[in-house]
């Protein structure tokens, strides 16, 4: 079955609040400034903790264009933290993304294929990049691991659209 709607350009982001590994809760509509948003397929997936790597290597280029890094999966607490202790990740990851809560980003969501993936329905990777007034500049939503954006180059694209205050684009309906 397909995704029944998808997460526009120029969309309020969904109010979204998750438990955080280490503690408290990560409430996105909280957070202040410009954020990331990375949602990852969860300890199962070996290119998700690729594609961490080199975000993790790059949070100290997105903290100076004043953008907040933050990951989220449907895995469980137990993972999630496994994943932040074996993986070495820095910046916040929310854990128990619920079905509902992928539905309102528009993510595609699938089923394991096995217990030994996951005991559970996962989210497929999704990447927003949210302004200050919580509007969704970039959405790139995928249904496989193997397409993801390219974070240097949506890093640029953050840089370019705040120095020069390029519009969201994507809008017309």
């Amino acid at each position: 079955m397909a995704q029944s709607s998808k997460l526009g350009a120029g969309d309020a982001f969904p109010a979204i609040t998750v438990p955080k590994v280490g503690g408290g809760e990560i409430d996105i509509a909280a957070i202040a400034g410009w954020r990331l948003v990375a949602v990852y397929r969860g300890k199962h997936c070996p290119l998700c903790k690729q594609y961490f790597k080199t975000l993790g290597g790059m949070l100290g280029d997105f903290a100076a264009q004043g953008v907040s890094v933050v990951a989220l999966s449907a895995d469980p607490q137990e993972k999630a933290e496994a994943d932040v202790a074996g993986e070495g990740w820095t910046f916040p990851v929310g854990y128990d993304l619920s079905i509902p809560q992928m539905r309102s980003l528009g993510l595609y969501i699938s089923e394991p294929r096995s217990p030994q993936e996951t005991d559970r329905p996962f989210a497929e990777p999704g990447l927003f990049v949210v302004t200050p007034e919580g509007r969704v500049q970039i959405v790139d939503i995928s249904n496989a691991p193997f397409a993801r954006p390219d974070l240097a180059m949506v890093l640029r694209g953050i840089t370019f659209a705040r120095e020069k205050g390029y519009p969201i684009r994507g809008t017309l309906a």
